[in-house]
């Protein structure tokens, strides 16, 4: 149940009308890397994390909740960015503020044809106001979210999410002066880097996670550094030492070709890995017990019920 305060997180402020950067704003209100897309990136991801992992769910809520609070102060500040253009003041008389700003009927007209050459869509379709596309009217598509059912599979995808997104609000931030615009994409942009440091956080909680889902890497084909660069090789901690994490060395493949002709396409390989495909034998039937357990106890037996309303009572005094 979301309950809507009409006061914004962020009180977002403009200064004076920009059409052409509230088209750039569209990226962050109906892009793929937008706050939409976010919230319901989190929103979906929340549903599978609910039973096992109800910690997580109880983040991944209000983490798309907050989205959504974002998506409001985007939305709130394309509006502002539109006075002028939208219906209310197109026929303002002289002493309305975007007269007092734009100083006469003429710059009015110019604002208004800033808006239609940047994005049409502004007045032909909405009246001047903010539409779920990106800033070249490509509508939003449901097709930006990373839902895969694997929680430490979902929590890395919103790792990069929120890099991808704090990298939008960077870029945004060099094509408007307007400081009180620049504080709201600040405000945003921080947001991104504390969920981030969130879903680190949660991800780390979660143990093994590595890899994810269930079954184990087949150790033949794991440690593998392929040289497909020979001009110009770079050794570096991912092809030289020992592997993040793992406790085992790099094996640094020099002549690839080579080295797959005498192993026969990678079919014959070292004897020794023999106890290694054991060991994973072995934890694959484990971590598929430990899987199996976790979704039975995501599932209770008889009737299904989403919310608890005693529980909600006890947090309510």
């Amino acid at each position: 149940m979301f309950y809507h305060v009409k006061d914004l997180q962020f009180n977002a402020r403009v200064s004076r009308p920009d059409p052409r950067f509230a088209n750039l704003l569209l990226e962050q209100f109906g892009g793929e890397n937008g706050e939409l897309a976010a919230a319901m990136q989190y929103f979906t991801q929340a549903y599978g994390a609910k039973m096992p992992h109800p910690d997580k769910y109880d983040m991944l809520m209000d983490i798309a909740v907050e989205e959504f609070s974002h998506l409001e102060i985007v939305g709130a500040t394309i509006q502002m960015l539109l006075k002028g253009v939208n219906g209310e003041l197109k026929n303002a008389a002289d002493e309305s503020e975007i007269m007092q700003v734009m100083d006469g009927a003429e710059a009015r007209e110019n604002i208004i044809h800033q808006a239609l050459t940047a994005n049409p869509h502004f007045v032909t379709l909405s009246s001047g106001g903010p539409r779920l596309t990106n800033s070249q009217g490509i509508p939003w598509c449901a097709s930006y979210i990373h839902s895969n059912g694997d929680l430490t599979v979902d929590l890395r995808s919103n790792l990069a999410s929120e890099s991808r997104a704090k990298l939008v609000y960077e870029h945004l931030m060099k094509f408007t002066d307007d400081p009180y615009v620049k504080e709201t994409l600040s405000f945003l942009m921080t947001r991104e880097v504390a969920h981030y440091k969130m879903f680190e956080a949660a991800l780390e909680t979660i143990q093994p996670n590595f890899p994810p889902g269930v079954l184990q890497a087949d150790p033949r084909f794991t440690r593998q550094y392929f040289n497909m660069s020979p001009q110009a090789s770079v050794r570096g901690p991912w092809n030289k030492g020992e592997m993040p994490d793992l406790g085992k060395d790099w094996d640094y493949v020099q002549d690839p070709i080579a080295y797959v002709q005498a192993t026969e396409g990678l079919t014959v390989l070292d004897d020794a890995k023999e106890a290694e495909l054991e060991e994973v034998a072995e934890l694959d039937a484990k971590m598929s017990e430990i899987k199996s357990q976790e979704v039975i106890a995501a599932e209770p037996k008889g009737t299904a019920q989403w919310s608890t309303y005693q529980d909600s009572k006890q947090l309510n005094k």
